[in-house]
């Protein structure tokens, strides 16, 4: 089928392992910070790698690190240590994510043909930056980053944040976990058939889901689930102590045990637990002490003391990237029962406050990206991994559980959890992965001179960075006034010209009840401005964080062709809710515009007459509605008639129609279908192009298409005939692109590292991707 594309044609190095130091006191020891692992200097950045289109019988494309020749199954996680390996590896149809690019570089010089400007694109990463600078900036690794994860319970990190967890390890990232319950439950480590036999034993069992995540890391980490852990003791800023384990042979994998004790119920009434301490129902939390940790005195936190405690395991590690849980994940609309289980969203809800006391209190810190994850949600909706990474993440579910009960740990407790081993891949939670929020494709955006612009969160606000003109430079991050920003941010052009920014903002109030979340919006104060104007309140449909948990989507933003903008969010109950900007400047009500059992975040463009479009996702399909003219309301919701989708969305707009595209379930490969609004809403032009399997959103521009692929890097194609491409880069949320004039298409994206990374291109059948370039210094810190 021909390419539906509107004008389309018929590893970062690892670092080094840090310094370990030896302690006398089991109380007294050291985390192992990022100081000690000094990044790689003067290193060329590589370009993307160029990979053949896989043939029917190609196995998975190498991940970071691995110059396997096409056809070898070398993807992160495969080889002699995984049983899944043989049965998958003609399984080769991988993420198909495209990209318009590829550029010509030699000796630092970049060559496009027939276009000498294009040159100027390769810029210095500062403005104060000359020749030189630039070509040492074009000749820079990415830094790799330093990767956080904060989960309630041994095995979140599992299920709900791998494959990213397995990509990072693989590709050498320094990655810690922190579990702030010991998930003891009921202290049975059996499956169903043996419960009623089995004597419960709380910090035994605790210490068997210890010991099942050490034995997944090691494999992760090495191939061999016995490899050794250090364990030792340090105390907490909350004054308590927790236990560090540091995995010899990698020790830049460290896993921090805060032995909480757990709800030990998804949804039902525990007062002694991380939602009744949030909620002041109770004033301490006390722990549950694994059978074998090497902490001997228990201790108790308050709801302030668990802050403190994380904010000083984050100052500890200074990470660039924080993964954590989803604090808003809602409710069943029929059972009003949490989606998830309360200990993950008061868990993320407790890491959210100690993000934003470490953003306010340290200084001397680098800049660091949020990942929020979806959890038991993954269960009910579409499946977005291909059948090979599902394999691989079992694997890792597989070893957790101790399915084989060999005694390769040398514990009394045993060397996993047996609960899980009757159901490994949990609620079809091994066949997926989503992120609860950064999901937006529309952060990089240009102006009407040609510069380029890119809004992401850091540090708990809205950074900017602009490029002046077609061949200027680059100046940023630039933290915009306000804090509480949510990952995700969406761009629309207003008709004078500005940029106006949209996005969610989380605010705690003195009371637990006041946790709030809203749609705000930033306007440039002139076409071409650095200054934005304040944070807006848009405010939220949802009535109080109690009735749906505050669970709004990101924002969806477009602005029609009477020059009215709108702004859309899926709310709690699953609908479809909008606000349009009035003449006079002022927003109406959020209009209640139906809708039923819509996922993820809606999107929204515009097409060639001007009309709005707006389509969201069900775990079914996809649904729509239109504009009948421009400055006219939406008109009803309408089926689509299109398959299930894997989440998330992505729309363009283009004189055509809006052009909608979306991976398909349990293949990661890329579809795309245009949607018309000719007499109401139509879909036509269904067609897969395939892929580098991968999950998560695809941006379009021009010829350009791009997307996350399997090993977590940028995967892209410039089209039908053309090889497929890899880039080195590992990155936070979504990519997102821009045409800039009339042929010239630019491509960013957030590294794990924090730090923006750009590349550019012509807009041409024949064109290539520029090197990319990092934007600013290394994220260091001051």
């Amino acid at each position: 089928m021909p390419d539906p594309r509107p004008g389309a044609p018929s590893p970062a190095a690892a670092l080094p392992a840090p310094r370990t130091e030896a302690h006398s006191s089991p109380d007294a020891a050291a985390l192992p910070g990022p100081e000690a692992r000094p990044g790689t200097d003067a290193a060329a950045l590589p370009g993307p790698r160029v990979e053949a289109r896989p043939s029917p019988d190609a196995a998975a494309l190498p991940g970071p690190r691995t110059d396997a020749r096409p056809g070898a199954d070398s993807r992160p996680g495969t080889g002699p240590h995984s049983p899944r390996r043989d049965r998958h590896r003609h399984r080769h149809r991988l993420v198909k994510v495209v990209a318009l690019c590829a550029a010509t570089a030699a000796g630092g010089m970049l060559v496009l043909r027939g276009n000498e400007a294009f040159a100027g694109l390769v810029s210095p990463a500062s403005p104060d930056a000359g020749p030189l600078a630039a070509a040492a900036a074009a000749h820079e690794n990415p830094d790799p980053g330093r990767v956080l994860q904060i989960v309630a319970h041994p095995d979140d990190d599992l299920y709900f944040m791998n494959p990213d967890l397995r990509y990072s390890i693989t590709a050498g990232h320094p990655v810690t976990s922190v579990y702030l319950t010991s998930g003891e439950a009921d202290g049975i480590n059996a499956g169903a058939a043996k419960t009623a036999s089995t004597a419960p034993d709380k910090p035994a069992y605790a210490e068997a889901r210890q010991n099942g995540i050490r034995a997944a890391y090691a494999k992760m980490a090495t191939g061999d689930r016995r490899s050794a852990w250090k364990r030792t003791v340090i105390p907490t800023d909350g004054g308590g102590r927790a236990e560090l384990d540091v995995l010899v042979a990698r020790p830049e994998v460290n896993l921090v045990w805060l032995q909480m004790r757990e709800a030990g119920n998804v949804y039902a009434d525990r007062p002694d637990s991380l939602h009744g301490l949030w909620d002041g129902r109770v004033e301490r939390l006390e722990s549950v002490l694994a059978s074998g940790t090497p902490v001997r005195q228990p201790y108790t936190y308050t709801r302030e003391q668990v802050v403190r405690t994380l904010l000083g395991v984050l100052e500890r590690y200074r990470p660039t990237t924080v993964r954590l849980q989803d604090p808003t994940p809602g409710r069943h609309a029929d059972t009003r029962r949490y989606t998830d289980h309360q200990d993950h969203m008061y868990g993320a809800r407790f890491a959210q406050a100690a993000l934003a006391a470490y953003a306010k209190e340290v200084k001397d810190r680098p800049h660091f990206a949020v990942q929020n994850y979806l959890g038991y949600l993954n269960g009910s909706l579409p499946s977005s991994l291909d059948p090979v990474e599902a394999g691989e993440k079992l694997d890792i579910l597989d070893t957790y559980a101790w399915l084989d009960q060999s005694d390769h740990c040398g514990s009394e407790a045993g060397c996993g959890d047996l609960k899980v081993a009757d159901h490994p891949a949990g609620n079809n939670w091994t066949r997926s992965i989503n992120y609860a929020r950064g999901t937006s494709t529309s952060w990089l955006t240009s102006d009407r001179d040609h510069g380029l612009w890119a809004f992401k969160v850091l540090d708990g606000q809205v950074a900017v960075w602009h490029r002046a003109g077609l061949i200027g430079a680059w100046s940023g991050p630039r933290l915009l006034p306000g804090t509480g920003m949510d990952p995700g941010i969406s761009t629309a052009t207003l008709p004078d010209g500005r940029i106006a920014a949209f996005g969610t903002r989380t605010a705690f109030g003195a009371r637990p009840a006041d946790y709030t979340r809203e749609v705000v919006m930033a306007v440039q104060r002139a076409p071409g401005s650095e200054e934005f104007g304040p944070w807006e309140s848009l405010g939220t449909p949802e009535t109080s964080d109690e009735e749906w948990t505050s669970d709004i989507s990101a924002p969806a933003v477009s602005v029609d062709g009477a020059g009215q903008p709108a702004v859309y969010v899926r709310d709690g109950a699953h609908t479809l809710r909008g606000r349009v900007r009035a003449a006079d400047g002022g927003w109406g009500p959020w209009l209640r515009l139906g809708g039923d059992g819509l996922t993820g975040n809606p999107v929204t463009a515009v097409d060639g007459a001007g009309r709005r479009v707006v389509l969201a996702g069900t775990a079914r399909t996809v649904v729509g509605w239109v504009q009948p003219r421009p400055g006219a309301p939406l008109g009803p919701v309408t089926a689509t008639g299109l398959p299930d989708t894997a989440l998330p969305l992505t729309a363009q707009g283009g004189p055509t129609g809006v052009r909608l595209w979306f991976r398909k379930p349990g293949s990661g490969n890329v579809r795309t279908a245009l949607v018309t609004a000719d007499g109401g809403l139509r879909v036509s032009g269904l067609t897969d192009l395939g892929g580098l399997s991968g999950f998560g959103a695809v941006t379009a521009s021009g010829h350009l298409l791009a997307g996350r692929a399997a090993g977590g890097q940028l995967g892209s194609e410039v089209g039908p005939g053309r090889p497929w491409e890899r880039s080195p880069l590992m990155f936070v949320g979504s990519p997102s692109s821009t045409t800039t004039g009339r042929n010239m298409v630019s491509l960013a994206v957030v590294g794990l590292d924090a730090r923006l990374y750009v590349t550019s291109s012509q807009d041409a059948p024949d064109a290539y991707l520029a090197p990319w370039q990092p934007v600013g210094p290394r994220n260091t810190g001051p």
